[in-house]
């Protein structure tokens, strides 16, 4: 987590730290929301949410029967579904998962 003076250094902080599995922003600017979720690079992107809202079952899913911290989730052979990568974008305004 880190605070920022403005969304470069935010873009950024988040291609020099981030996981690319998750990442969130917490703004009221819908421009600097959108230019968020189509330059970071990572599995769920969230804006004014809880990064654990990143779940299978939350997110449609089914059951998780295996972590995975990368964007890639196949392992072993590998055909052209298992090479497609899918982008998971949150909106929220303040929800939190307990």
């Amino acid at each position: 987590v880190k605070i920022v003076s403005n969304m470069n250094e935010a873009l950024d902080h988040i291609e020099r730290y981030g996981t690319n599995h998750t990442e969130a922003i917490v703004t009221k600017d819908y421009g600097r929301a959108q230019r968020f979720l189509e330059e970071v690079d990572a599995s769920v992107v969230l804006v004014n949410a809880s990064t654990r809202f990143n779940d299978g079952n939350q997110l449609g899913l089914g059951a998780e029967i295996g972590i995975n911290t990368s964007k890639l989730h196949a392992f072993g052979p590998m055909g052209l579904e298992e090479l497609t990568t899918q982008k998971f974008i949150v909106y929220g305004d303040g929800q939190t998962r307990g």
